[in-house]
C-alpha cells in the first residue's frame, strides 16, 4: 500500500499526514532561518540545507517559500528575485542560467474541483519543468503540470496555464507565445553587450 508522500509524487489525490507535517514543519524552520539571515555565506549555506538537489551558483533573495525544498531541483547559475514561492508538493525542476523575476510563484499543488472531496482534505500535485536559460517576469505564476521551454522568456505577470516552447516570448494571462526569438535579437543584443564592454 502506498504512503501519502508516494501518492503526492505520483500525481494522485493524497492528505497531508504525520510524516509530510513533519517535513514540512522542519522545512519551515529552515526557511525562517534563512529569510532572518543577513549574511549572503550564511544564506548559502541555508539554501543548501532547504534544496539539497541544486547545482552551483545559487542565489536567492529572501524572503523566499517552499513546501518541502528537498523536491526543486535547481540547475547551475540560478537566480530568484524578492518573494519566491515554490509550492513544490511534486517536483519541480529547473535547468541552468534560469533567471526569476520577483514575486515568482511555481505551484505544483492542485485541488480537485469537487468541493465534497476538496473539503476532506484531499489535494494532489503535478510537475513543472523549466528549461535552461529561462527568464521568468515578475509576478508570473507558474501552474501545475506545466513545462517551459529552454532559451523562453515570458513576460511580466503572466499566468502559465499550459506548455510553452522553447525559444519564443510568450505573456498574459492565459499565457501565449506572442513571437519566437530570432537571430536578429541575439545580434542586437550581443552587439550591444560587446559595446558595453569597450567602455573602459
Amino acid at each position: 500500500m502506498s504512503t501519502q508522500k508516494e501518492n503526492m509524487l505520483a500525481g494522485k489525490l493524497y492528505k497531508v499526514d504525520q510524516e509530510l507535517a513533519t517535513l514540512m514543519t522542519e522545512n519551515k524552520k529552515k526557511i525562517s532561518q534563512f529569510n532572518r539571515a543577513t549574511s549572503e555565506d550564511e544564506q548559502s549555506r541555508l539554501i543548501q540545507t532547504i534544496i539539497p538537489n541544486a547545482g552551483h551558483s545559487i542565489h536567492i533573495e529572501p524572503p523566499f517559500h517552499c513546501d518541502y525544498g528537498c523536491h526543486v531541483h535547481l540547475g547551475n547559475n540560478f537566480y530568484a528575485n524578492y518573494d519566491c514561492i515554490m509550492l513544490d508538493v511534486n517536483e519541480i525542476h529547473i535547468g541552468n542560467n534560469v533567471l526569476l523575476g520577483p514575486r515568482v510563484g511555481i505551484y505544483t499543488a492542485g485541488h480537485p474541483i469537487s468541493s465534497k472531496v476538496r473539503n476532506s482534505g484531499l489535494e494532489f500535485g503535478k510537475s513543472i519543468v523549466i528549461g535552461d536559460d529561462v527568464w521568468v517576469g515578475g509576478n508570473t505564476i507558474i501552474n501545475p503540470g506545466v513545462t517551459i521551454g529552454s532559451n523562453t522568456v515570458i513576460g511580466s505577470g503572466s499566468v502559465v496555464t499550459r506548455d510553452i516552447p522553447a525559444n519564443v516570448i510568450a505573456a498574459g494571462n492565459p499565457c501565449r507565445v506572442i513571437r519566437k526569438i530570432t537571430t536578429q535579437d541575439e545580434l542586437k543584443w550581443q552587439n550591444q553587450a560587446i559595446a558595453v564592454n569597450q567602455v573602459k
